[in-house]
């Protein structure tokens, strides 16, 4: 990145995305949010924002985008025809004269990645690939905080996960991260892998949650059939629940398990473990019975 060049964020109203917004402009980056709805969008000074209907609209995009000298893009909500958006907000970037384009994408990114939602990821990738464009891809591990919800109102967190690890990452490191990656150089063409300081298994997660909260959190291996069986009650379509499962599936494959130094060396501090964060939240655990 030049200094001086705007840099666009989509999804500037979500919850990674905001989060990098808010550092861009805290770091008085010229800054460009482009959502779906301006009345959402972050209220931080001197940024502008664009509107475009979502990564369908090829030709708001390439308004939206036009001017700007990077574009951090953000994974579309999950979809049947998510690659598709992507490939077109891609292409939008790149009409537009976008010079370098950062994707928010996933560890372990390959065409068949046990998480089925990661090949997404990975497609999405060989598309900016094959632009030719400059890129940069920041691959997020599981988010830690999401960790916490896994557990139901019986305090069980249920899947099969066996004594797989994940390598969980709080979305404020990766929101750090990103923002290093879009205020500074030297990154064209690298692929960053954003996990937290360790791996645990979910049965660890669930005696840590008890330990620290006196609450009685425990994890259930489920069984793959038991699985697909306890989440086709939701009525998903089968891609997501195969989704839904694939990712307890990644956990006890060893996928997700990897710790990588790339926080700390794009921010110059490790990331947060998932004992500090959850002692400095306490409420994530509010749904859960006990004391």
């Amino acid at each position: 990145m030049s200094q001086g060049q705007i840099i666009a964020v989509t999804g500037a109203t979500g919850a990674v995305g905001g989060r990098v917004a808010k550092l861009l402009a805290d770091a008085h980056a010229p800054l460009r949010m482009v959502v779906r709805d301006a009345s959402r969008a972050p209220d931080l000074a001197k940024a502008d924002v664009r509107v475009a209907a979502g990564y369908h609209a090829h030709d708001e995009l390439v308004d939206a985008f036009a001017g700007a000298g990077t574009v951090f893009l953000i994974p579309a909500a999950e979809a049947r025809d998510r690659v598709e958006q992507h490939k077109t907000a891609v292409d939008a970037a790149v009409q537009a004269g976008v010079e370098h384009l950062v994707y928010l994408s996933f560890v372990d990114a390959r065409p068949d990645t046990t998480f089925t939602l990661g090949r997404d990821h990975w497609a999405t990738e060989e598309h900016i690939r094959q632009t030719g464009a400059p890129h940069t891809f920041v691959r997020m591990n599981l988010y830690m905080d999401f960790i916490p919800s896994m557990a139901g109102e019986d305090g069980v967190i249920r899947g099969p996960a066996g004594d797989g690890k994940l390598a969980a990452v709080l979305r404020d490191d990766v929101a750090a991260a990103a923002a290093a990656v879009l205020t500074s150089t030297g990154h064209d063409g690298k692929a960053y892998d954003l996990t937290g300081p360790s791996a645990f298994s979910l049965g660890e997660a669930a005696e840590l949650m008890t330990a620290l909260t006196g609450k009685a959190v425990r994890f259930h291996d489920e069984t793959d059939e038991e699985a697909f069986a306890s989440r086709a009650s939701y009525g998903a379509p089968d891609w997501e629940v195969a989704g839904w499962v694939s990712s307890y599936q990644a956990i006890r494959d060893g996928s997700l398990a990897a710790v990588s130094p790339d926080v700390e060396q794009l921010t110059g501090r490790p990331p947060t473990s998932l004992a500090d964060w959850l002692g400095a939240h306490p409420e994530a655990l509010a749904h859960l019975p006990g004391a």
